[in-house]
């Protein structure tokens, strides 16, 4: 052993690397990389193939570099995870064919909110049991096309999602799901069509076809829109509006209204078709109802889905809105028998 001197004039041994430091320095490196890649997280038999024996991973533990999650889980570094990290460890802690499905599915997605503290795992195998925090389903009949992978963590497609979603949840969620599919780009009718047809029927599969067959039989064109919001305005009993009628905006920009009642200050447009289901369509017609407002009017969407399947509360919504209004006119006259009314008494 060597030795240097230091200051106080005192010979001192110096301290020299082991070959096992080097070693434990480079399955660091690799777990922190491993880590990196799924969202914090690392499971026991990923651990073994890096060469690390039981007593080194029981080693990290005493030091704080692993923590325990799940049995054969670790959070790598520091305890806390993120929803993805929370995501990831339940699918390591079920295998390697556990992948997100139903409602976590749904979430990562973003075909709808999921709040769920439990995360939900569909597996190729039976007699695999839950977890604390682990809802597991068992789906002998998922297959290489129903999957996929969402910021690199295993998941079931979007057309796998929905059907499944339909065995857990209303028939609204599904509808709702399938919609916001749409107005994401996410939707693939073949797609879904396809595992409808390799999928055992369940409770899923009917609704979601319920859904998709009323989704496509109401779907109504411009013109077929546009009469049946009249008629809904006949049985309304409110003023016939001008329809696609031209007006000027708060930014001095022209714009067709769909239809308006301009003494009420009332515009109506009837979202049909993909032409209000982007992203950037969404945006121009929010920046369009507020035009509208600084313009002194009350802008107001129906769907197309709505006006066909929804004829009583578009007619209700109507008939309300239009009779609060009351002309300037008349309620000047108003005001002045009231005054009149005062002075005589």
């Amino acid at each position: 052993m060597k030795a240097e001197v230091v200051e106080t004039g005192q010979l001192v041994p110096e301290v020299q690397e082991r070959p096992g430091d080097r070693r434990d320095r480079a399955i660091d490196r690799e777990i922190a990389e491993l880590a990196e890649r799924q969202h914090g997280v690392v499971a026991l038999p990923q651990l073994e193939a890096l060469a690390l024996s039981a007593s080194g991973v029981r080693k990290r533990v005493a030091r704080g570099l692993l923590h325990r999650v799940h049995r054969g889980v670790y959070a790598v570094g520091r305890p806390g995870l993120t929803a993805h990290g929370r995501r990831m460890a339940a699918v390591l802690a079920l295998g390697p064919d556990a992948v997100l499905s139903h409602r976590t599915a749904a979430g990562l997605w973003g075909l709808r909110p999921n709040s769920r503290p439990t995360v939900e795992l569909s597996v190729r195998r039976a007699g695999v049991r839950g977890r604390p925090g682990i809802d597991v389903h068992r789906r002998l009949t998922l297959t290489s096309a129903d999957l996929t992978r969402v910021d690199n963590m295993p998941c079931t497609t979007v057309a796998r999602t929905l059907v499944d979603l339909g065995d857990v949840t209303s028939r609204r969620v599904v509808e709702y799901a399938a919609e916001q599919a749409e107005v994401l780009r996410l939707f693939d009718l073949q797609a879904i069509e396809e595992v409808l047809g390799r999928t055992s029927p369940t409770r899923g599969t009917k609704l979601l076809s319920a859904v998709l067959e009323e989704l496509s039989g109401h779907t109504l064109t411009a013109s077929g829109l546009e009469e049946a919001f009249l008629a809904i305005c006949r049985r309304a009993g409110v003023p016939d509006p001008e329809v696609n009628a031209w007006m000027t905006l708060a930014d001095g920009t022209p714009a067709k209204i769909d239809f308006l009642w301009r003494e009420q200050r009332i515009a109506v447009e009837t979202d049909g078709g993909p032409f209000h289901r982007t992203q950037q369509s969404r945006e121009r017609d929010a920046r369009r109802d507020q035009l509208l407002r600084l313009a002194g009017f009350e802008p107001l969407r129906f769907t197309d889905r709505q006006v066909a399947l929804e004829r009583g509360w578009v007619e209700h919504t109507l008939r309300e809105l239009i009779g609060r209004w009351q002309p300037l006119a008349s309620r000047a006259d108003g005001e002045r028998s009231g005054r009149a009314g005062a002075q005589a008494a």
